[in-house]
């Protein structure tokens, strides 16, 4: 058949493709299949959205009819894939059958919500798409209190950004410590410092077991002894890859979809991308290796197959009360930490123990400005 590449997702994963294809090869025939309404926008904004009192439409930088236009593509918006067949390279819609030469599948990932007990578990928010902010943004903007249930990146920015907005916010998560998955227990212990004297109720050690309604309020059921209130519950407890188009197609999945050094599946002319991609056993869910994939990517899909590298990636926490960047293994409890503090901030060094070798970084408030010469000493990812 003709060269038509058709892409599955419409994030930030698969336009940063589209927009990297089109820098190389203005004319190739680009298909776009999304659930969603197509608009472009910066899902990272969805974490201060309340103190800026923004509404979904303020977040839009593109329309989907400017975006396919701008970029030479067909745009097919909310329409939902029903299957793939790799071996008639065929995708399936409801109402037609699309072909392609090759796929890239940019399906994103999902909120996770565990199956708590309680009348109310189908009240609880998500926050991780314009859709869902769209739904929830009039129930929030009336809220006088909130409750937010996971203390990760998102949780901990969405908490201070409420609280910034005048809210009442109460935090809870198992974990011992704020960020765990991204910051060592000193770190997170000045975070948590830092969020209590703002007045947001931070709850550690905390296990969750239900949501239920009682009249106007919701109740948080904690390690079935403390009940807390609230008008609104967001759950903010990380992400599972869309994996099902993948796993029916019967492509090669384990956390996500696993693909190899130039972003391909186990099926032929099939790559994946983004948040539902898995590359040497990691699922990368952050702005930095998207993009890159993505350059790589349109290289590939353009006739010049280029593997992806990864160097260090930076990571910006949208935390105001606490700025942040840090890179590299900063969670693991076998390093060696050099610690200087002043009141310009922290500039953290974790080092392999015995060793000289720099595996990790955190670094804020002023003292951020040290983060890209200590970025280009880590070893690529």
């Amino acid at each position: 058949m003709d060269k038509h590449i058709v892409i599955i997702g419409s994030g930030f994963a698969a336009y940063q493709l589209v927009k990297s294809l089109r820098k190389i090869d203005a004319e190739t025939p680009v298909t776009v299949i999304t659930a969603d309404s197509g608009d472009d926008y910066s899902k990272p904004e969805l974490s201060h959205v309340f103190s800026r009192r923004q509404n979904a439409r303020d977040l839009i930088k593109q329309s989907a009819e400017d975006f396919a236009s701008t970029h030479n593509i067909e745009l097919l918006a909310n329409t939902r894939v029903q299957s793939i067949d790799t071996e008639a390279k065929t995708v399936q819609l409801a109402d037609k059958t699309v072909s392609y030469s090759e796929l890239v599948l940019a399906t994103g990932a999902s909120s996770f919500v565990p199956p708590f007990d309680g009348n109310a578990t189908d009240e609880i928010v998500t926050l991780n798409s314009l859709r869902e902010y769209a739904s929830h943004q009039d129930k929030i903007a009336t809220a006088k209190s909130v409750i937010i249930l996971g203390a990760g990146l998102i949780g901990t920015e969405i908490a201070m950004d409420l609280a910034e907005a005048g809210k009442q916010v109460t935090i809870c998560d198992r974990a011992s410590s704020l960020m765990p998955t991204l910051l060592p227990s000193f770190m997170g212990a000045e975070v948590f410092q830092t969020m209590t004297e703002k007045g947001v109720d931070v709850k550690l050690s905390a296990t969750v077991t239900g949501v239920n309604r009682h009249h106007q309020q919701l109740l948080v059921q904690i390690d079935d002894k403390n009940i807390v209130e609230a008008d609104v519950v967001i759950a903010a407890m990380g992400l599972k890859p869309n994996t099902v188009l993948a796993e029916q197609a019967n492509i090669t999945v384990n956390r996500g979809i696993v693909i190899d050094e130039f972003l391909k599946t186990s099926a032929d002319s099939v790559y994946a991308l983004g948040d539902c991609a898995e590359l040497g056993g990691k699922i990368r869910a952050f702005l930095q290796p998207t993009m890159l994939s993505a350059m790589a990517l349109a290289k590939t899909l353009s006739g010049n197959p280029t593997p992806v590298k990864l160097p260090a990636s930076l990571v910006k926490a949208k935390t105001p009360w606490f700025p942040l960047n840090l890179s590299g293994q900063t969670a693991r409890s076998d390093v060696s930490w050099e610690i200087i503090r002043d009141n310009d901030g922290y500039i953290a060094k974790a080092f392999e123990q015995g060793t000289e070798k720099l595996v990790g970084f955190v670094v804020s408030h002023e003292q951020q400005k040290a983060a890209f010469p200590l970025l280009r000493q880590l070893p690529a990812e």
